[in-house]
């Protein structure tokens, strides 16, 4: 549908307004509040559909892989980087592993210090809980 945003210039509102492609242009645009012909067309964000795959690739070819396991910080750059492409929330934990790699910090040092890293909802070491269920 071809719905066009716009800002009115006199009461600052923002709207959108329906037109052909053959009104586009040619047809006045009023703002629905006010009734102003004082309006200006805002420029939206383009989004672009990418599959999860192509997005990690790209993460994977902008970073020199080798060199990760030498710069904490570019570990931390990379890993934050590929956390939000993939647009999940990986929990306080994670950003606070990313924020002391970005800071200088070594795996090992992180680890050292985070010793129940990963156990809460990991599936890392956690207690398993069995209900006598059976599934025959």
């Amino acid at each position: 549908m071809p719905y066009y945003p716009y800002r009115c210039i006199n009461c600052s509102r923002r709207f959108e307004v329906f037109l052909t492609f053959s009104d586009y242009g040619v047809k006045p645009v009023k703002c629905p509040h006010c009734a102003s012909e004082n309006v200006q067309r805002r420029i939206t964000r383009v989004r672009i559909a990418r599959s999860e795959d192509s997005r990690l690739e790209d993460i994977g070819s902008e970073a020199d892989l080798e060199g990760l396991e030498n710069d904490p910080a570019a570990l931390g750059r990379m890993m934050r980087k590929m956390s939000k492409e993939v647009g999940e929330d990986m929990g306080p934990e994670f950003g606070e592993v990313i924020d002391r790699l970005e800071a200088g910090q070594s795996p090992e040092q992180i680890e050292q210090s985070l010793p129940d890293l990963g156990e809460a909802g990991m599936g890392m070491g956690g207690d398993s809980v069995e209900t006598g269920d059976s599934f025959d």
